[in-house]
């Protein structure tokens, strides 16, 4: 059965939602993403490695810490034997009923402004939280069997691993709860109210927050590309300018590296040629 219909089937069994248009959000690394309407309501229903089940139930229970601080997030809905989450033979579904407001456009310097703004608020809002599904900061197994898919590719991740461990070790880096995939597609504009909002939480853990950073610009082309964004973000988040300067090409590569990594775990080429020209251009 394809995956949409899956999708649908489970959204009807434990949801009760009989949806008459699914729309598929942009992929994002972690998950899948739609976009669902049923009757007069709208949600968004994210579909995620079964691994990641526990981390998704931490990025939901953020979704609630962050509506109880008002900051307008996705609103997790249960199933009607009340979980967070549901199995299903690709991974784990969960729900957020979906806030007002369009996407923001990664492109436009205005937009990269409210999305480095909220994503700093963000960061700044769950400082101290807490939830067991929380991962510690682990992104890549350097003995991955699936490393050997490319020749180049297990010296590149070691070389950008190896960057990113020497950089925690010397330097004094900002910790907090991560998005974990922060595409400006995560986040969306009322522009009835002038307040922006987060759409979902991703799979959330713990690590430096500049990487959540990294994995934004990522979406734009790099920082020369994000230069509102990170202005933005700079107005409004924990990290300190200084930090953020000396972390963000380290772990920038770290996130190409983790890119790499799982496109040959999905046997995606395209991915791979991608993370394979960016980690090249990068200095050391």
């Amino acid at each position: 059965m394809p995956e949409d219909d899956i999708v649908r089937t489970v959204l009807r069994d434990q949801w009760h939602l009989a949806t008459f248009e699914m729309i598929e959000l942009p992929m994002a690394l972690m998950s899948r993403g739609w976009e669902i309407t049923a009757g007069r309501d709208r949600y968004v229903a994210r579909l995620a490695e079964a691994t990641a089940r526990l981390p998704v139930e931490a990025g939901l229970a953020a979704a609630e810490h962050l509506r109880g601080v008002r900051i307008e997030a996705g609103e997790p809905v249960r199933t009607l034997a009340g979980a967070l989450t549901v199995e299903t033979p690709h991974g784990a579904l969960a729900v957020l009923r979906r806030p007002p407001g369009r996407h923001l456009d990664g492109a436009d310097p205005v937009d990269q402004q409210w999305w480095g703004e909220r994503l700093g608020a963000v960061h700044r809002a769950l400082e101290g939280f807490q939830h067991p599904g929380l991962r510690p900061w682990q992104p890549i197994d350097l003995d991955a069997q699936h490393l050997d898919a490319e020749p180049w590719l297990r010296g590149a991740v070691a070389a950008a691993v190896a960057a990113a461990i020497r950089l925690t070790v010397t330097d004094r880096l900002t910790y907090g709860v991560l998005h974990g995939d922060p595409a400006p597609e995560a986040f969306v504009l009322d522009v009835a109210t002038g307040r922006a909002g987060l759409m979902h939480c991703g799979a959330c853990g713990t690590g430096p927050l500049v990487y959540d950073v990294a994995a934004a610009i990522i979406y734009v082309g790099g920082p020369e590309h994000a230069v509102e964004m990170l202005d933005g973000y700079r107005s409004a988040g924990p990290v300190a300018p200084d930090e953020l300067e000396v972390a963000l090409p380290v772990l920038l590569r770290l996130r190409w590296a983790v890119l790499a990594e799982r496109s040959a775990r999905w046997g995606c080429e395209e991915g791979l040629v991608m993370a394979r020209q960016a980690l090249e251009s990068m200095p050391g």
